[in-house]
């Protein structure tokens, strides 16, 4: 996270220098973070490819931590270009805060597509959380689908011309009626370990098109977080932990 007073234009730059997992600190994205004259807050996000995205879930929540941690604000207000989110903390257990997201209402509209190079036609779901997804049931312990492994596939949907602007892609198992677990190939930063909006588009997915319960533990590589959507009309709310792990200057050059 960056104030935005100090990025100076250098959105782009910063995240790739930035983000870089060899030269940099190593990150998915950057959150700026702007304080506007009215009081507001509104987060920028960009990618570690230095691409803009609506908003992460999980980036959003972990502002809301070091807002917490650093302010004492138990409750805000973020504002993103997917629409407001309101983080409020449920406990702190050391630099770990759990935190409570509106996540908005979903969207989610079943859709076959055919992707170039990718054998057959595939089942899936455009679901809109504030940013776009793509997201694929799949019954193998390795969520490969098609003959791909789930990085190779996500790749190819990811920047297909059926999605001019992109789209994040999960690959998602059922466990239970009321556990999925799943893996997310994220736009414009690739295979990684956890994802908000990505666990709020799997599991609205789940709900909708797999019949799970309303209230769903969602596992991916990084952790479980829970989800609650009482039903189709309402906001959805995701719950998970950000850790505070460091602060510092970082030397980026002009």
């Amino acid at each position: 996270m960056i104030e935005e007073a100090v990025a100076g234009g250098r959105h782009a730059a910063l995240a790739r220098k930035l983000c870089a997992r060899n030269t940099g600190i190593g990150a998915d994205g950057i959150e700026f973070l702007d304080r506007r004259e009215d009081g507001s807050l509104f987060l920028r996000l960009f990618n570690a490819d230095g691409s803009e995205a609506e908003l992460s879930g999980n980036g959003t929540r972990c502002v809301a931590a070091w807002l917490a941690e650093s302010e004492g604000r138990d409750t805000v207000a973020l504002g993103t270009h997917g629409g407001v989110r309101t983080c409020r903390v449920v406990r702190q257990e050391g630099a770990e805060w759990w935190i409570e997201s509106a996540m908005g209402v979903p969207r989610v509209m079943p859709r076959r597509i055919e992707i170039a190079g990718v054998e057959g036609v595939i089942d899936g779901a455009m679901v809109n959380v504030g940013n776009p997804h793509y997201v694929i049931f799949v019954e193998t312990e390795d969520f490969g689908a098609h003959g791909m492994s789930w990085q190779e596939l996500g790749a190819k949907i990811a920047v297909d011309k059926l999605f001019p602007h992109g789209t994040n892609v999960e690959f998602v198992r059922v466990l239970s009626e009321d556990e999925i677990a799943f893996r997310i190939f994220e736009r414009g930063c690739g295979p990684t370990t956890s994802s908000g909006t990505g666990t709020c588009a799997s599991s609205a997915a789940a709900m909708s098109l797999r019949d799970v319960e309303r209230t769903l533990t969602a596992v991916a590589q990084g952790g479980a977080q829970t989800v609650v959507w009482a039903d189709a009309q309402s906001e959805m709310m995701l719950t998970g932990p950000a850790e505070i792990i460091c602060r510092g200057v970082a030397e980026v050059g002009d």
